[in-house]
């Protein structure tokens, strides 16, 4: 099976569709993108415009989703950028805060800390919620 985005005309991603691989095989029965892209701008016109992604991120950096982009520099898929203050990692696509998240001990965890990010101050909160 062969994941697909189709991108808008800003490459953002629209939606994602699994393709039998017996859509995108060439004549000597090996994967190629733009006979999965044929297959699809058949069905949904020659119009659209489509992007072969990896489930498991072997290529492309990260699996598509809908509301993510695309840059063709990168040729990566790029989540939305969480805060405004975030920086992008051009080596995996992943937005990344200014400051890196303080650790906390398995101790911590368990007793239900956790840390939120705080753009108003650029800066990481422990908050607290109760279990049980």
């Amino acid at each position: 099976m062969a994941h697909f985005a189709q991108l808008n005309n800003h490459s953002i991603v629209l939606r994602v569709l699994a393709v039998s691989n017996k859509d995108t095989e060439d004549e000597n029965g090996n994967e190629r993108e733009e006979v999965g892209v044929t297959f699809l701008q058949n069905i949904f016109g020659l119009n659209t415009i489509w992007k072969q992604t990896s489930y498991t991120g072997n290529f492309r950096k990260n699996y598509a989703a809908i509301g993510f982009s695309y840059d063709s520099l990168l040729d990566a898929f790029i989540p939305p950028k969480p805060f405004p203050s975030w920086l992008l990692n051009t080596t995996t696509a992943q937005w990344e805060p200014p400051t890196p998240e303080p650790p906390l001990t398995e101790q911590e965890k368990e007793q239900g800390y956790w840390y939120d990010w705080d753009e108003d101050s650029l800066s990481w909160l422990l908050k607290f919620t109760p279990r049980g």
